[in-house]
């Protein structure tokens, strides 16, 4: 109970001042939440769960391919001066683009369809992932690591038995964080370059100024990435035990 009062603490509030502002701004602009909750009931009767399939399909797919990449560049900038110096400014001028001016790009380079919408969600894990890594094996202690060297380690013993193991929670909860925000590169890319997915339904109630549909569909992702956050957090446990 300690641990689900605060998060619950904090829905009732947040639907307590939603009722509030409903009343104040009118249904038109915003709906009731029991309106957006009957809406939502209808769309998951509908096309809603297989467009979120597809939404969480992409941002796990573009969560891979974004880790494969940033795991191993985030171990090497840390344990390379030379590279760190080249990467880290490309690294944070990756995050002052928007992931929205990458779309059109995306489609240029891979055309459309499945694969510019993977690679935005790629992009949008790569930082937070190389960060959390490449903190992760800076903060070891350099004490521990000449030991372990004394003892005779060689580099993939130093790596596999000391280095990652102390360093899993950092990689860890970045891959958390990352996968998280793979959905919002999920979002954006089926938002603008269309096909199928929430993205997709969101652009089309947008259109038609359903606000009720907008916040329903709204709803389903945000549930969706609290329930990606839970599990990627239960296997977060699971590995650190």
């Amino acid at each position: 109970m300690a641990r689900f009062t605060p998060p619950i603490g904090l829905g009732v509030a947040f639907l307590l001042t939603w009722v509030v502002l409903s009343y104040w701004v009118g249904p038109l602009v915003l709906p009731h939440p029991w309106t957006v909750l009957l809406r939502l009931g209808l769309e998951l009767q509908e096309d809603l769960p297989i467009h979120a399939l597809s939404t969480f399909g992409i941002s796990a797919l573009g969560g891979v391919l974004g880790a494969m990449v940033a795991l191993p560049l985030g171990y090497f900038v840390s344990h390379s001066g030379l590279i760190s110096r080249a990467v880290s400014p490309y690294l944070a001028a990756s995050q002052a683009i928007p992931a929205v001016a990458l779309a059109p790009l995306l489609v240029v380079l891979f055309g459309y369809g499945l694969m510019p919408k993977a690679m935005l969600c790629a992009l949008m894990v790569f930082f937070p992932i190389t960060i959390n890594t490449s903190l992760g094996f800076m903060q070891l202690e350099p004490d521990l690591i000449g030991a372990a060297l004394v003892d005779g380690a060689n580099k993939v013993q130093l790596l596999t038995q000391i280095e990652l193991p102390l360093a899993l929670p950092a990689i860890l909860a970045g891959i958390r964080n990352g996968l998280v925000l793979s959905v919002t590169g999920a979002v954006v890319g089926e938002f603008v370059i269309g096909g199928s997915g929430l993205g997709y339904l969101l652009g089309i109630y947008r259109d038609r100024y359903d606000t009720a549909g907008v916040l329903a569909v709204l709803v389903a992702l945000a549930m969706g990435a609290i329930a990606l956050f839970e599990v990627v957090r239960r296997i977060e446990r699971k590995l650190q035990w």
